[in-house]
């Protein structure tokens, strides 16, 4: 059962890749429809609070109450978590789904772990140094997934797959600038979004231990400000209605989806840390790219599917130097511990033969 229990936030990521790829997928079909992006972002927070905030209810009358408790910092942080990790990037991350394609959206996630790397080393959270191979491996890596991810915005090629699958118009929509690239454009920013959220997942969870009840109030904070950006960017009140059973399904898919991937996330990270979670997005880039390509008709370039690549490499390279970093602070911690244990037992070995020798005196 102990090891069964060190495979659960792995088992747990793997099925959140599946849950995520479907998402990609069924929402991209929906948006071609004619579906707004930023509506769909509201009611898939509003279903995600509702499923969330019973679920926290029960979470707080089984659990201590100080696990439960949020003071005005802890607040503060979820507050801002839900502002830029979940209201910015999700209707940064839609948009650039519509614009582009699902397979390049589910692309650029892979670009996360480089983005978390390079906003910690710039806050002071991530030492680098030059002679040490593992962080040779972090800045390499961190290279390569940004020369994928451009590759992939500007390098097409020879088409691989299916023919043009593009909308015509965004609310969005620069004059001058390709549908495609202003869609990589935004997907970037969700990636950089979705960094600082992952980063903000260490001080919520020292501020309050219970992600369900973290969870429920960033669904919730979440889902006004969302409504709140769909109210005055959406002029014309026919996009808040459903026209179809693919956007009431997505809608309800995407938003319990939400909910258990908010919670499991959370708790992955508070196991394992950001990076581990991250290791796994290449999983449902392969989920999506394939399915895209066989149902939704979408193109596959050989200059994307080369970029995604480099993508990918970049982010097991990062991967690599991060895992080596974890094992010099084992070795550290071990080591401290030995080194305690050693100074206990000669404390303790003194402490015995004090009283012997002042008896004798």
């Amino acid at each position: 059962m102990g090891e069964l229990n060190g495979y659960k936030p792995a088992m747990a990521m793997v099925a959140l890749q599946f849950l995520y790829a479907g998402v990609a997928l069924f929402t991209r079909a929906a948006f071609v429809q004619g579906m707004s992006t930023r509506v769909f972002v509201v009611y898939r927070q509003g279903i995600a609070t509702l499923v969330m905030a019973p679920l926290a209810y029960l979470s707080t009358r089984r659990s201590n109450s100080c696990r439960s408790s949020l003071g005005l910092k802890g607040f503060g942080w979820i507050l801002l978590a839900s502002l830029i990790g979940v209201t910015a990037n999700q209707n940064a991350y839609f948009e650039g789904l519509y614009l582009s394609s699902s397979s390049l959206a589910s692309s650029m996630t892979n670009l996360i772990p480089a983005v978390t790397f390079v906003m910690a080393f710039i806050a002071g959270w991530e030492k680098v140094n030059i002679r040490s191979l593992r962080s040779i491996a972090k800045i390499l890596g961190t290279a390569f997934c940004v020369s994928g991810a451009v590759s992939m915005a500007l390098l097409k090629g020879p088409k691989l797959l299916n023919a043009e699958f593009l909308p015509s118009k965004s609310v969005l929509f620069i004059p001058g600038i390709d549908n495609w690239l202003l869609g990589f454009l935004l997907l970037l920013g969700s990636s950089f979004f979705w960094s600082f959220w992952m980063i903000l997942q260490v001080p919520i969870s020292a501020s309050c231990p219970d992600h369900t009840y973290s969870s429920a109030w960033m669904c919730f904070l979440a889902t006004i400000e969302s409504a709140t950006v769909a109210l005055l960017v959406e002029e014309s009140p026919e996009v808040w209605t459903l026209h179809s059973f693919l956007e009431l399904g997505c809608c309800l898919y995407s938003g319990i989806g939400l909910a258990v991937s908010f919670f499991v996330q959370a708790w992955c990270i508070s196991q394992r840390g950001p990076l581990f979670c991250a290791m796994f997005n290449p999983l449902c880039t392969v989920i999506v790219t394939l399915f895209a390509a066989l149902f939704l008709q979408e193109d596959m370039y050989i200059g994307s599917l080369l970029g995604a690549c480099g993508v990918i490499l970049g982010l097991y390279i990062v991967l690599w130097g991060k895992a080596k970093d974890f094992e010099e602070i084992r070795k550290e911690e071990h080591s401290e511990k030995k080194s305690s244990c050693k100074i206990d037992l000669e404390e303790s070995l003194l402490s015995e033969k004090s009283p012997t020798v002042n008896s004798n005196v």
